[in-house]
């Protein structure tokens, strides 16, 4: 409200209780146009409708004896240091439903999310396609069938792997529809932690001038690493109020770049991600479910080279789950109210291109495998090329489809979904063009393709790119198509506030 300065005037010349009553006739307006504002986007919340949140885990440790995945040598599990889980949040806004689904696995395939999407359908009022689901790319747990030649080699197509690779649409699809029976009245809320001393680019170059792959602690050859980090700690906390108690916690979903391979052995472990859940449950309450999404990290781990400290067991788990726990509890303190807004899914089927193969490499491929199989860890780099050749054989010339799902809430929050182990220049790259204030990236997600390493990298050489079952220039694509659907989903969501202004 503004005054003339005849009425400031008049105001001072006032005096008792004509100046009293002047006095209270500027605060009622005042207060009257406080009121207005505040139930005009009081109506503007209103007319988004109730934010509801669900969240629920079901346990999807298998049976002792399963083929192990992670590594190019064979192993069965003797037991289970702890459980493997499948954690759920279902989100509802405006009447549409969506759900984040992250699994205590090496990685998902794109048969098992179709199959665990048709049994969502049925079980719930989600559609399919609005279904994020990732793995934590743990170390320590079961071979998938389906997975490719080398999974196959490893147990994959034993009777006991295909029996839990068939269960586990149907336990996916259960934590789902869990999760959406506990749907509440729930905020959002975001904070964006940091945490630098964790994780390293496991890539180096080295005084040859090569570039090295895990090249061993304290190794004088050394000179530097070959690529960043992302020091990110996203934090993402969903609390339901329940009457005028204190708000409870529904869940909160946490997204850092680090690859899980910290246990080791023959025991089932969910790895770090597991350690951290148990934490901020100690902290915020058992009925909490915490979603560990990991981010994009096909090149960096947790080995640091200049300690010389053993890094390597379970009690490695722990210590990385108790710093990243910390980071979290930090993030706590500086979360901030997710702007309403409506929940929207977009998706897009990417074909990128197959590596070049050779009719010799086929061969090659065939005689590497028949001579070393899985039994131990000789000739490494040459089965890592062989299975590789293999599995792109395989598809007989067709291009590599995958999934790029972008997932928004409001005009602030954003997940990102991609279909592999991706480097992690290209997952910054993703957030920088991204319009969202918060922007999440999932990756092993909707299915797998392996390693997709950025177009730098491919030169350089070494493990990831030897393995790679893509192209030179496919990560870059995935880039492009998850900052196009980010762009579209911010602009869908401004056009909608500018039409209500």
């Amino acid at each position: 409200m503004r005054t003339t300065a005849e009425e400031m005037r008049s105001n001072v010349q006032c005096t008792g209780t004509d100046f009293c009553r002047r006095v209270l006739a500027w605060l009622r307006s005042g207060l009257a146009v406080f009121l207005v504002a505040a139930l005009s986007w009081s109506s503007v919340r209103a007319g988004m409708g109730e934010s509801r949140v669900g969240a629920a885990a079901v346990k999807i440790t298998p049976p002792t004896g399963i083929g192990m995945a992670g590594y190019y040598v064979e192993r069965g599990a003797k037991g289970t240091h702890d459980d493997l889980f499948a954690k759920a949040i279902v989100l509802e806004q405006d009447g549409v439903q969506a759900a984040l689904v992250v699994l205590d696995l090496i990685s998902t395939t794109r048969p098992m999310v179709e199959a665990a999407r048709r049994e969502i359908e049925r079980l719930t009022k989600i559609r399919g396609d609005h279904v994020m689901i990732s793995a934590t790319h743990a170390h320590t747990g079961p071979v998938l069938a389906g997975r490719g030649t080398r999974e196959d080699s490893q147990g994959g197509k034993a009777e006991l792997s295909q029996r839990y690779s068939a269960e586990l649409p149907k336990l996916i699809a259960e934590s789902v529809r869990l999760a959406a029976s506990r749907l509440q009245p729930a905020r959002a809320s975001a904070a964006m932690g940091r945490e630098e001393h964790l994780s390293f680019n496991r890539r180096y170059y080295m005084k040859d001038g090569s570039v090295g792959w895990n090249p061993g602690k304290r190794n004088p050859n050394i000179v530097r690493p070959a690529g960043p980090i992302d020091p990110d700690v996203s934090v993402v906390f969903f609390e339901a109020p329940r009457g005028k108690a204190t708000p409870q916690p529904a869940a909160t979903y946490v997204n850092f770049a680090m690859h899980p391979d910290t246990v080791g052995g023959e025991y089932f472990s969910a790895d770090y991600p597991g350690a951290l859940s148990r934490l901020l449950a100690d902290y915020k309450g058992p009925d909490m479910v915490t979603v560990f999404a990991n981010g994009t990290c096909g090149n960096i781990n947790h080995i640091d080279v200049n300690w010389a400290e053993r890094q390597k067991g379970p009690q490695e788990a722990a210590r990385i789950g108790t710093i990243l726990a910390a980071d979290v509890f930090q993030a706590y303190k500086q979360l901030q109210p997710i702007e309403p807004g409506p929940l929207r899914v977009r998706s897009e089927i990417v074909k990128l291109p197959l590596p070049e193969i050779k009719p010799s490499d086929v061969e090659k491929a065939r005689a590497t495998v028949a001579r070393y199989g899985t039994k131990d860890n000789a000739a490494f780099m040459e089965k890592v090329q062989a299975y590789k050749v293999l599995d792109v054989v395989a598809r007989e010339g067709k291009p590599q489809e995958v999934e790029v799902q972008v997932m928004a809430l409001g005009g602030e929050l954003a997940w990102v979904s991609l279909p592999g182990e991706i480097f992690v220049e290209l997952g910054l790259a993703i957030k920088k063009s991204s319009p969202f204030r918060y922007t999440m990236i999932a990756e092993l997600a909707n299915g797998s393709i392996g390693y997709i390493p950025n177009r730098e990298a491919y030169p350089e050489g070494n493990y990831e790119v030897v393995s790679a079952r893509c192209a030179e220039g496919s990560g870059e694509l995935l880039v492009d198509t998850a900052a196009r659907l980010l762009k579209e989903l911010h602009q869908a969501n401004q056009t909608r506030v500018a039409s209500k202004q």
